[in-house]
């Protein structure tokens, strides 16, 4: 199943299956176009399990790029205990003229399509692997997938900058690492040979407790939302649809805000990235939020 996305920003709350990708009948489609429809009947009726992921998703394109829905894509699956995957796909393909989007819309696709496939094993490494040898199209993209299992073990792979944090009790309790080859510059899976691959994916796992909480994101929000926030704002909302709505929003707003410390202008000072030196004698350093795609997933653990 593939839901077209062409409005500024979505919510979905839902207990199956949901792929975030754009249209693409208007004669733009990628090879073996199959794949975008693909869904295994495992995924719809998992037998019954101990603890499951209640999902909610938000998605906010960058305010250039509404009109093509943005540069990131995600899904959300009820396989097993639950799946759920982001991918930002890298933004300077437009200047070779490639539409961005497309890479990550087929690697979340294709994803989608082989969770429940044998060899992957429930192993979201392997899953990354699969999905990416049968991408074709153009382009590159940072990408996390998590995958639960019914006894609440949360496995985790990601490549670059797209990140996942486990709320718990309202604290943090884990966050995953960014990996990049120096600052603005992450890990990314990509068509061409000088990228990174499914070996490179930084790999972790955790035991889950009913009444956890995930945030998975691309780094549209995290660059722009720290992690006090994040907890104190899903601590406010039972719905999951509108803890995701309302980081999207905050991120958003911290984005536009030139003035606003933020996790990115904060990473970036410490890295030796700043103002002109003449700049600084005025008093002025690196601030303000990034803007960027937001794309955010909730996901609360309860037993099913």
């Amino acid at each position: 199943m593939a839901i077209p996305v062409s409005w500024d920003s979505f919510s979905l709350s839902h207990p199956l299956f949901h792929l975030s990708v754009r249209n693409l009948s208007n004669g733009n489609s990628i090879p073996r176009k199959n794949k975008w429809l693909c869904l295994a009947s495992s995924q719809l009726s998992p037998v019954g399990s101990e603890v499951s992921f209640c999902v909610g998703t938000h998605l906010i394109p960058h305010p250039n790029k509404i009109e093509r829905g943005g540069e990131d894509a995600f899904f959300v699956s009820k396989y097993n205990g639950g799946v759920i995957a982001v991918a930002d796909g890298v933004s300077g393909w437009a200047e070779q003229n490639v539409d961005p989007s497309l890479f990550p819309q087929e690697l979340m696709a294709n994803a989608s399509c082989l969770v429940g496939d044998e060899e992957v094993n429930d192993d979201p490494k392997i899953l990354l692997g699969k999905a990416h040898a049968a991408t074709s199209s153009t382009g590159s993209a940072t990408v996390i997938v998590a995958m639960l299992e019914r006894n609440g073990l949360l496995k985790i792979a990601n490549v670059g900058d797209c990140g996942l944090r486990v709320v718990r009790g309202g604290q943090m309790i884990f966050s995953t690492p960014t990996q990049e080859h120096y600052f603005d510059c992450p890990y990314q899976l990509s068509s061409e040979m000088v990228g990174q691959t499914y070996l490179d994916a930084m790999v972790s796992s955790m035991e889950l407790m009913e009444g956890d909480t995930i945030v998975m994101g691309s780094d549209g929000l995290f660059d722009n939302v720290f992690d006090n926030e994040i907890v104190s704002t899903i601590a406010r909302y039972d719905s999951v649809a509108e803890a995701a709505k309302a980081l999207a929003n905050l991120a958003r707003t911290h984005a536009m805000d030139s003035e606003f410390e933020s996790p990115y202008a904060l990473e970036g000072r410490s890295k030796g990235i700043d103002v002109p030196f003449w700049k600084k004698i005025l008093g002025m350093k690196l601030a303000g939020g990034k803007l960027d795609d937001i794309t955010v997933i909730v996901g609360r653990v309860v037993r099913s």
